[in-house]
């Protein structure tokens, strides 16, 4: 019995001791980087094999026409060409219409008073932002709601919250290279339509929330603005430096389904308030309109489709070849066809600064805001024939003073 207990003592005591050793070690914890390296041959395997396929595989192609044929000009320098900003991006934003019609208004202060000025196109994108998600409460979620709008959508702006110069609000956060709204649409739009599927319509909150989204993506806008040492709201800013008249300026259509010589409503998505003050003309009118303004020191905002063969970003040019239809069956009914069936569509706006002729034909200096303009020997412009603008351009922004006889038939 003695020899039993003494063993089980010693075993009893080895086994402590061993759980006493145990717990006296301490284990270091390490900052390692994982690594699996057969998953990382896994997805390099894989990548070679997507990689080779894709090349084998011929990419989507498009169609275009021998651009080299076409007797198109060649510089910038061709052109009678009138001043205007240099170009600039949009970014990854659909806000052409503003920057268009922003500096097509910058060229008339030029044109009126000799000011060389530079205004904020993210202000006026800013606000109608709001004015959109306000319209949308207000139809209870049946209106459009998107990035696009139309340049009568800037004098309205102008009219109701002013201007400012672009160094006071550049709608860039810092270190932002370019302006992106692809987040921030995607936020306004999930939020409205929640609004939406929860019957939330209270006004003020909607407001209040979309303003906030603006300010977090944008930055808040400017109340007032400091000009020669004294601060003046963005409205006073418009009234007392900038002194253009938002009312001088008409919008001119050619829809030959509509009388002509009446007010129309432009019937595209962008023109998310079914504004109907657009002159609707006849095409001949139309293209005398253009011509005999831009022959006259004016430049115009203008807007249509950029998504024809015909129109080539590396080419800088936009024509219509003949294998979409011949020049001399470009009329009236050639335009409404390819409205009604969607190849012509309100795609882009521009800004017309300039022109010039090349056997018997104009061809018309475009500045434009979009990235396939950046991609020629003449970054930020194309030059569009007169059979392209005849076809696919459907309107055009004006000053009064530029088209005399037909505001007398407005009137």
């Amino acid at each position: 019995m003695k020899s039993f207990c003494t063993i089980s003592v010693f075993l009893l005591l080895s086994i402590c001791g061993s759980s006493f050793s145990q717990i006296a070690h301490r284990d270091t914890a390490l900052f390692v980087q994982p690594k699996n390296e057969f998953y990382d041959s896994i997805s390099t395997s894989l990548s070679r094999f997507y990689s080779q396929r894709d090349t084998i595989t011929a990419p989507e192609k498009a169609i275009h026409p021998d651009f080299s044929r076409f007797d198109a000009p060649k510089s910038v320098d061709e052109f009678t060409q009138y001043w205007h900003n240099p170009p600039i991006s949009q970014g990854n934003t659909g806000t052409c219409w503003c920057f268009s019609t922003t500096s097509f208004l910058e060229s008339e202060v030029y044109r009126l008073t000799g000011k060389k000025m530079k205004f904020s196109e993210m202000y006026t994108v800013y606000w109608e932002y709001v004015e959109k998600a306000l319209g949308y409460v207000r139809s209870r979620g049946n209106q459009e709601f998107g990035e696009g709008s139309e340049a009568n959508a800037v004098l309205r702006a102008w009219k109701e919250h002013g201007v400012v110069p672009e160094v006071d609000y550049t709608g860039l956060l810092k270190g932002q290279p370019f302006h992106d709204h692809s987040k921030m649409f995607a936020e306004l739009d999930s939020y409205l339509k929640a609004v939406k599927a929860s019957n939330a319509w209270d006004k003020a909150v909607v407001e209040s929330t979309v303003e906030s989204i603006l300010d977090h993506y944008m930055g808040t806008p400017p109340e007032k603005i400091s000009v020669d040492g004294r601060l003046i709201t963005p409205k006073e800013y418009l009234e007392q430096v900038v002194k253009l008249n938002p009312d001088d300026y008409v919008a001119l259509v050619s829809f030959s389904d509509r009388p002509y010589h009446t007010w129309v409503e432009y019937n595209v998505p962008d023109n998310w308030w079914h504004s109907k003050a657009y002159f609707n003309v006849t095409l001949d009118e139309f293209m005398d309109a253009i011509n005999r303004a831009v022959r006259h020191g004016y430049t115009m905002a203008i807007w249509g489709d950029v998504s024809e063969p015909g129109i080539d970003g590396h080419a800088g040019v936009a024509v219509v070849p003949s294998f979409d239809i011949p020049s001399q069956y470009i009329d009236a009914n050639a335009r409404i066809f390819r409205f009604y069936n969607h190849t012509t569509t309100d795609d882009h706006g521009i800004h017309l600064i300039g022109y010039t002729q090349k056997d018997g034909k104009n061809w018309y200096l475009i500045k434009d805001s979009g990235s396939g303009s950046r991609n020629s020997t003449h970054p930020g412009y194309y030059f569009y024939s007169e059979d392209y603008v005849k076809l696919k351009m459907l309107g055009v922004m004006l000053p009064e003073s530029a088209i005399p006889q037909i505001v007398n038939e407005m009137k």
